[in-house]
């Protein structure tokens, strides 16, 4: 005759399905098997056989045991897929769906529609085709700012407000224009507007955000890069920062040095890999242009697993900008593929 008795960690440490879990990974229990006749068990060998089922749990996956995986999502920007969403948005997006994406980014937000639709019927068609847009791209230019008024315009209020209404949890900013980085105390000045957008942009339960090309890192005022000036003159808890890690490339920007640099500041990132252009200029001018996922020459996964583990980055956006010999769908949906293979 035969006692089983089942051996468990806590139950802080154990899911509440830890049954079913357990059997799950090589279908391993915990148990002690004790031989009673009698039903008596003395308490040193049941203590003694403890120990070794408890030892036992080293045969479990980690996983079982693990914190649950950070938060991170992996989505796309719908510049990449520019023509076809021009053309047709709903039926691209109807694409996207099927191709497994669950969130884009926008790149078209003009007389308050989004690709022509108003923010409550855009949001109605993504809802419709279960994707989500935590966040989208619109320039803050100086006509969004009253200085005499210290005020931002309706302009720049009701892309907040339509954002919001969308379901955007950042509303980033991909431009600087030249007219507000021309000299150093220009330049500070609108940092502290980036800072008060942050302030508007909170008080409707979002972030903004900056996006950056590639002068924020070969361009210099008061002899720094003014990207260090924009990183050194935001307010984290105000103005996220997306890196587009491949927008940099060509002018020597390199993303590990970064987030090395500035641990915990890049919420978002642009996840591009680039190749050297045909005809010497790309999309930066800079020599190089972008590819799908993993063909390129920036060595994207080592980049994403630096972002995840100390640039604070949950929001991973595909972006390609250039296809080669593919269409804009095909690349992203090779795009989305290689994610996936990575983890992401």
């Amino acid at each position: 005759m035969y006692s089983f008795y089942y051996i468990f960690l806590p139950d802080t440490f154990i899911p509440e399905n830890k049954f079913n879990l357990i059997d799950s990974f090589n279908h391993i229990k915990i148990k002690l098997l004790i031989q009673s006749h009698n039903m008596q068990t003395s308490r040193r060998n049941f203590i003694k056989k403890s120990s070794l089922a408890i030892a036992g749990t080293a045969l479990l996956s980690n996983k079982i045991f693990a914190s649950p995986k950070a938060f991170k999502i992996t989505g796309l920007q719908l510049y990449s897929v520019r023509e076809d969403m021009k053309k047709a948005p709903k039926e691209t997006l109807q694409k996207l769906a099927s191709f497994g994406y669950k969130y884009v980014e926008h790149a078209n937000y003009v007389n308050r529609k989004f690709y022509g639709y108003n923010a409550a019927e855009f949001k109605k068609v993504l809802d419709d085709l279960g994707l989500k847009m935590p966040s989208g791209h619109t320039v803050m230019n100086g006509k969004h700012w009253d200085a005499s008024k210290k005020d931002f315009t309706d302009s720049w209020k009701y892309t907040v407000e339509d954002a919001a209404t969308v379901g955007q949890q950042f509303v980033i900013s991909p431009w600087l224009d030249e007219s507000l980085r021309k000299d150093y105390d220009g330049l500070l000045r609108w940092m502290d507007v980036f800072n008060k957008s942050g302030e508007l942009c909170k008080k409707s339960g979002m972030k903004f955000g900056y996006h950056n090309h590639d002068f924020e890192f070969s361009a210099m005022v008061n002899n720094q890069k003014i990207y260090d000036i924009i990183m050194q003159h935001t307010d984290p808890s105000l103005v996220a920062q997306q890196l587009d890690i491949g927008n940099m490339y060509g002018v020597g920007g390199r993303a590990i040095e970064l987030i090395n640099k500035y641990p915990g500041r890049f919420e978002l990132m642009h996840v591009k890999d680039e190749i050297k252009s045909p005809d010497n200029k790309g999309e930066m001018e800079g020599g190089y242009e972008s590819t799908v996922l993993g063909k390129g020459v920036l060595g994207v996964k080592p980049v994403l697993d630096a972002a995840g583990q100390k640039g604070g980055t949950t929001h991973y956006i595909i972006e390609q900008e250039s296809y080669q010999t593919i269409t804009p769908l095909e690349a992203v949906k090779l795009d989305l593929e290689m994610m996936k293979e990575w983890g992401y």
